[in-house]
């Protein structure tokens, strides 16, 4: 592979190429090495397909396992096929738009009555993968995302469990190519119970991704590699460049080498006829060079989640590549609903909350190696994926790039597009009381323009579809499908959703109401998608947990958020500002239940701003606070003291990071990076820095480091890869001579603790068989020579005895090694991962 690497590096076409083969061969091993047959092998390689395997690798019950939560978190597994260019796309796009609307159709007639499902939740979060120097003080991407999925993939599936009694991970891949995505395996249920359970399921899926890491790696969940963009910043090392990007700072190794992600970029940036503009205001310190030209200009203006920032301006950091976007990580919480009533209207309050959590959790300050004079990710990753064209951003010019192609596309790619791809949502869906009730009339929300695609709003509306929905699916249609697979364009609209799934899937707003896929028992679902990755499995749980006991507040107290979508999309251009969770104002409903007695001349639907402080803990006697409305809803419910204790803890977190008691992550590194004696005060992030701010973030992660400025009294268990897996409780017979050693070993030690003066039992905080690698070097030595004892007592045969001798001392390896990681790995505060 490094040999591959450095024939490609000089040359970012065959950087791609190269790339694409190894992801082939390492494909065609895993494939071959499981047993398939070579003409499956043959499929899934020319595919190339990184999945847990293609057909026949998975067993039944792992791929339904992977497939039930792929579609309740929304993704779905990644389709297998050719995808086709955009040049080759052109002539396909009207015929996917038209069909995707139509099997929507098909879908809501067929599950509009659907009800009584049952609450099942999910989060997911996504791992950057660094690969760290201790000595020469640097940090990099690891490119070995799609290795480090294959290996956690095989062991979920050697080591797992099927009894599903015990917390279980599904690993999926990523747009980057150092990024594993991780999920529970099976959704949570709609219990108290299972409120407890999220962080220990988070704090599983951090074990096993570091037992899955070389000794030079780390995982922390920081929401964007500091570094992404500078020089000699990936492992190994490629040169800028490549055919689907064409980025000026940025490899294409940095893609996944699955083929969707590949075309996804490239598509984008051929639709748009120019590559991404992405330009984020810097951090002004008192050495930064004011004069210097800090990338390419542009005289547009360039509009994300509400900000408007005029270009050109020189203290900009310029970015001009999809993974600088794409490449950040997140925390997302998706919900199956009741049924279709209840998720519209859990879409619409939900939506209202956006902007207020991506505040709370905000860990942005950092892009291509300089501060940000923002906090967050959202409107970088927005101009990341900004396919719009010249015409449709408001220029009167059309891409020399684009002519000859703009009748194939959604509006002649001219239609006025106020919005990226990736945004706040333009338009609410509810009709509560068919808007007979004036506090939930949308109409007086829905006050952005909220451009449809006419065609397909008709459509909507002759196939049954009510006006508010059918405005939501046409507003998606504005779009392109941005990536065909030229198998999946000719598909019966009554059993598929690809095409629809084509359009909504890249939409990326800050939550998403998603229908039930074909021919599932999926109900229907929203998915809230604002907030960012924290540090901790705590601070994630935390996260996680509150949306959900939020949404159910929502739901069960029968509240309404609704403020106008203009004040919507002002909170996210408030939330992109530096401290905006402890000095930012936000618009907030006044009155949550329309109280009997309003004050004269007041309205039921008043809004008024609030900060984050105030909108969580309450304001005056006219709002009580949400905080408040989740203890009354535990209290109404019967919540146990555990869990009410642990969710105490989660609404403290929050309170205290609003109150400015707490730092957020974007705070505390800003500060850790002016704070490091290598800064000179430049906004410049140096590779020193970098590698002290990620080596401290894996540390604070896994308990080795604790941070009260971010975590208050609250301190993180020290994790290390021990018990990352089920250690099954063998009855196999041990080798007769091991069995006397261990005899002798453990006789010894117990008479030492005796000697002592202590207790026996107090001996065994340690495994007496830390020297068990000599046993095992000498069964291995005399393997099949031992005479190893049937489960009935009986002698086996010489071939039997060899292969019995292998594989327990392959087990007893394996756990002598992992106890050794585990005990060396306590109290170790110089190395990464264990």
């Amino acid at each position: 592979m490094e040999e591959c690497c450095e024939r490609a590096k000089g040359d970012p076409t065959e950087t791609w190429r190269q790339m694409r083969l190894l992801s082939a061969l390492v494909c065609l091993l895993a494939v071959l090495a499981r047993g398939c047959s070579s003409s499956q092998a043959r499929r899934v390689c020319a595919r190339g397909d990184l999945r847990a395997g293609g057909p026949g690798v998975l067993s039944r019950g792992v791929a339904k396992h992977h497939g039930i939560v792929g579609r309740l978190r929304g993704g779905g597994l990644l389709v297998v096929g050719t995808p086709l260019e955009w040049p080759d796309s052109l002539p396909h796009l009207g015929y996917v738009r038209e069909h995707g609307v139509l099997q929507f159709i098909h879908q809501y007639n067929e599950h509009k009555e659907r009800e009584c499902d049952k609450l099942l939740w999910g989060e997911e979060l996504e791992y950057p993968i660094l690969k760290v120097d201790r000595e020469k003080k640097t940090v990099k991407l690891s490119l070995r995302g799609a290795e480090v999925l294959e290996c956690l993939r095989e062991k979920e599936e050697a080591h797992g469990r099927s009894d599903n009694r015990k917390e279980a991970c599904a690993w999926h891949p990523e747009y980057g190519s150092w990024m594993v995505e991780g999920t529970p395996r099976l959704p949570f249920g709609g219990f108290v119970r299972d409120l407890r359970r999220v962080e220990l399921s988070l704090r599983l899926r951090r074990k096993r991704i570091l037992s899955a890491l070389q000794k030079d790696e780390i995982a922390p969940t920081v929401t964007a590699f500091p570094l992404m963009g500078t020089t000699d910043f990936t492992d190994p090392p490629f040169e800028a460049g490549g055919p689907a990007a064409e980025s000026s700072y940025c490899s294409d190794a940095l893609i996944n080498p699955h083929p969707r992600f590949g075309t996804l970029t490239a598509n984008i940036r051929k639709r748009r006829g120019e590559k991404v503009n992405i330009k984020v205001p810097l951090y002004m310190d008192e050495n930064t060079n004011k004069g210097k030209d800090w990338g390419e200009e542009g005289e547009e203006v360039l509009r994300a989640s509400g900000l408007e920032w005029h270009a050109p301006r020189k203290e900009m950091i310029h970015m001009d590549a999809m993974c600088f976007g794409m490449g950040m990580c997140c925390v997302q919480v998706t919900f199956q609903c009741r049924d279709i009533f209840e998720s519209r209207h859990l879409y619409d309050q939900l939506a209202v909350l956006t902007p207020i959590m991506l505040s709370l959790s905000a860990a942005t300050p950092i892009l291509k190696g300089h501060l940000a004079d923002t906090d967050v990710r959202w409107a970088t990753i927005a101009a990341s994926v900004d396919d719009r064209t010249m015409q449709e951003r408001g220029l009167d010019l059309c891409s020399v790039k684009n002519k000859g192609h703009t009748q194939w596309m959604a509006g002649g790619g001219a239609r006025p597009l106020p919005k990226s791809r990736y945004e706040s949502i333009s338009c609410y869906i509810c009709n509560c009381k068919h808007g007979q009730d004036p506090t939930s009339n949308l109409d007086k929300y829905n006050d952005v323009h909220c451009p449809i695609d006419e065609a397909s709003y008709a459509t909507l509306r002759a196939g049954g579809v009510d006006e508010p929905l059918a405005r939501h699916i046409a507003h998606l249609f504005v779009r392109d499908p941005l990536v065909i697979f030229s198998e999946r364009i000719h598909i019966p609209d009554t059993t598929s959703t690809d095409h629809f799934e084509n359009i909504q899937s890249t939409n990326w707003q800050t939550v998403r109401w998603k229908p039930p896929p074909a021919g599932s028992g999926i109900g229907w679902r929203v998915e809230f998608r604002s907030m960012e990755a924290q540090l901790t499995d705590f601070e994630n749980a935390a996260f996680s947990v509150m949306t959900v006991l939020i949404s159910r507040v929502l739901l069960a107290f029968r509240l309404n958020l609704y403020i106008p979508l203009s004040k919507v999309d002002e909170n996210m251009a408030t939330a992109h500002k530096r401290l905006s969770v402890v000095e930012g104002k936000f618009w907030f409903r006044k009155h949550m239940a329309r109280p009997d007695n309003l004050a004269e001349g007041e309205g039921g639907d008043d809004f008024e701003l609030m900060s984050v402080y105030e909108i969580l803990t309450g304001k005056g006697t006219h709002y009580a606070g949400l905080l408040p409305m989740v203890f009354a809803y535990l209290d109404q419910i019967g919540c146990d003291r555990q869990t009410r204790d642990k969710i105490r803890q989660y609404a403290k977190l929050f309170e205290k990071r609003a109150a400015g008691e707490l730092q957020t992550a974007a705070t505390w590194q800003r500060e850790f990076v002016t704070r490091h004696p290598s800064y000179k005060r430049d906004s410049v992030v140096s590779q020193e820095i970098a590698h002290d701010l990620m080596v401290a973030c894996s540390d604070i992660g896994e308990g080795r480091r604790h941070e009260p400025s971010l975590l208050g009294q609250f301190v993180v268990e020290e994790l290390t890869t021990g018990g990352a897996y089920e250690v099954p409780l063998e009855s196999g017979p041990i080798d007769l001579e091991k069995r006397d050693l261990l005899i002798q070993k453990y006789a010894q030690r117990s008479m030492e603790n005796r000697k002592g003066g202590g207790s026996v039992s107090d001996g065994w905080k340690t495994p007496a068989t830390r020297s068990s690698y000599d046993f095992n070097q000498r069964l291995e030595q005399s393997d099949g020579q031992q005479e190893l004892l049937t489960d009935h007592g009986t002698h086996s045969s010489h071939k039997s005895s060899k292969n019995v001798s292998r594989r327990l001392s392959g087990v007893e390896l394996a756990r002598a090694r992992n106890e050794e990681e585990s005990s060396s790995s306590e109290g170790d505060e110089d190395h990464g991962v264990p």
